[in-house]
């Protein structure tokens, strides 16, 4: 006979099981975010203040605009994109991959060249300088010229400037502008191209030179929520990120934060 006892234990055992089940969700409510390689130091920053004011939990995942759109492409899970570039995001955008009354252009950057700490003396980035000089046989660190935003950027200044087909055989291509950074730091190449926010990052290099800015197209840092995204806090992330309370983690580490 089902009796009081055995009522009892049934519904604890029910309550037992409801509450196994529901765990593994609430876990999985969090922002997703896949942000370039050079948001990093910044982004992380913002995240932890986020999380600590709202908290809500924040994953990010650095790469190369390029890998990133490809896995958003492929169905990767997440919520928010941020590119280096405007291409990558105009190509998930195209794709209807984002929310396009959230996509807006936030935050600028320059690029540099860097140099080991102990090897650093100023080199005058101008028309005809001579970068291939410079290396004495040595690589050129960048991202990858045609696809890594930061080495998109960087040819197209090498080639405004002239020195790109003195130098085009002598670049180590990285896949990301983090890896280029890495492998001046590292003393495996004389030189790179990165980001000045990157080169402020690794205290192992010092930036020798800055490219005008008219030597190459404007680099631009567009962010979007993405159309299959699940997260009932995007849009609260995405909005504080581009609060007057992120804005000091993003210029801190050089960026500029558009209005």
């Amino acid at each position: 006979m089902f009796n009081r006892r055995n009522w009892i234990a049934a519904a604890a055992t029910l309550c037992l099981s409801l509450a196994s089940a529901a765990t593994p969700a609430a876990a999985q409510e969090k922002v997703t975010v896949f942000a370039a390689a050079s948001m990093k130091n910044a982004l992380d920053a913002a995240d932890k203040a986020w999380s600590t004011e709202s908290g809500k939990q924040v994953t990010a995942s650095y790469a190369a605009s390029s890998a990133l759109a490809k896995q958003i492409e492929s169905g990767a899970p997440a919520d928010v994109f941020i590119s280096a570039d405007l291409d990558w995001m105009k190509y998930v955008s195209d794709k209807k991959l984002v929310k396009e009354d959230t996509k807006s252009n936030w935050l600028a950057n320059r690029i540099v060249i860097v140099a080991a700490k102990d090897n650093a003396k100023p080199i005058d980035v101008k028309q005809g300088f001579d970068l291939a000089s410079l290396l004495k046989g040595g690589k050129l660190a960048m991202g990858e010229p045609n696809s890594v935003p930061a080495g998109k950027y960087g040819k197209a200044a090498l080639e405004k400037l002239g020195a790109w087909s003195q130098v085009e055989k002598s670049v180590a291509s990285a896949e990301s502008v983090r890896a280029a950074l890495a492998l001046v730091s590292r003393g495996e190449a004389p030189y790179g191209i990165v980001y000045q926010t990157d080169a402020a990052a690794d205290p192992g290099v010092a930036v020798v030179g800055t490219f005008p800015e008219d030597s190459h197209p404007p680099i631009i840092y567009p962010i979007a929520i993405l159309t299959d995204s699940k997260s009932p806090d995007a849009a609260a992330y995405l909005q504080f990120l581009k609060s007057s309370k992120a804005a000091p983690f993003f210029e801190k580490e050089g960026f500029t934060v558009l209005k």
